[in-house]
């Protein structure tokens, strides 16, 4: 199956910051979500001297059908990446930092204080930066989700990933459609002024009345923002795409998916944490605040 002919190309020359982004984590033994995931965009982003941390580490514990990160038994949580990821914002002089991770089940806190410490310390370092994190399900534990709320993210992601009868086949079996939706419920109950963020991808085998339907949920919830973008296959193992999306196509969902959530943003290559500083700005202005 081939692509639409107007998917942009990515460029083949690496830009000047490409190289010392890399360099920079590198020294640090940084992880990131562009790198890991196999992100379309990560020449744009690098290009631009920011990046997506992907904290505790590389190894996941969950093994879904569409996500290029390694699943396995992860290492040691590292004491130290808090700190790293600080030092790493300082470096590079970012206003807005979006931190992801991995899903730690192994854990019995799953990785939460981590994640809450690791926001701690960027403010810490960083005062007047604002920090978007991605955040994993927890397994639906509101307790761990209270411990990073207490932490005071700028914005709270977390990502619903496809419509609800797709979500057995694509996601780990441990994730759920509903459970998805009752973690952004829950962090939005908890402060109306809280932002949340989710994404979903298409070309998995959708039919519109089901992402309408999806937009309906998400409505539900007082979602604030919501991106959309095309599935594209990291490797042989993993699910197929049934269908690519063409620009106007990605238009026409951006239309209608504004109809009931504030701030949409569809293409082929959208992904969460793309130009999220942007969005942020942009969704300030829409909702003036």
């Amino acid at each position: 199956m081939q692509k639409p002919k107007d998917y942009k190309i990515r460029p083949s020359k690496i830009p000047e910051n490409f190289q010392k982004v890399k360099k920079d984590l590198e020294k640090l033994g940084l992880n990131t979500v562009c790198q890991e995931s196999h992100c379309p965009n990560i020449s744009d982003c690098w290009s631009d001297y920011t990046a997506t941390f992907l904290a505790m580490g590389d190894i996941c514990t969950r093994g879904c059908n569409f996500c290029a990160i390694k699943t396995g038994i992860p290492k040691k949580l590292d004491e130290l990446e808090p700190s790293k990821i600080a030092f790493a914002c300082k470096k590079m002089g970012l206003k807005y930092v979006v931190i992801t991770s991995v899903d730690r089940d192994e854990l019995e806190d799953q990785g939460a204080n981590h994640l809450a410490k690791t926001i701690k310390t960027i403010k810490k370092i960083n005062p007047e930066i604002k920090i978007e994190i991605l955040i994993p399900d927890f397994q639906g534990r509101k307790e761990l989700i209270d411990i990073v709320l207490e932490a005071e993210p700028t914005v709270i992601a977390h990502n619903i990933e496809t419509i609800e009868r797709l979500t057995p086949t694509t996601r780990d079996i441990r994730a759920s459609y509903k459970q998805s939706l009752e973690v952004l419920d829950y962090i939005k109950s908890k402060n109306q002024k809280n932002i949340i963020k989710t994404s979903l991808m298409c070309g998995l085998g959708e039919k519109k009345e089901e992402i309408e339907k999806t937009f309906d949920d998400l409505k539900k919830i007082n979602l604030d923002i919501l991106t959309i973008g095309q599935y594209l296959k990291p490797k042989n193992k993993f699910m197929k795409v049934h269908q690519y999306l063409t620009k106007k196509d990605y238009q026409n969902l951006e239309n209608l998916g504004k109809e009931k959530i504030p701030l949409v943003i569809a293409g082929p290559f959208i992904r969460s944490s793309y130009k999220a500083e942007h969005y942020y700005n942009k969704l300030k202005k829409i909702l003036s605040i």
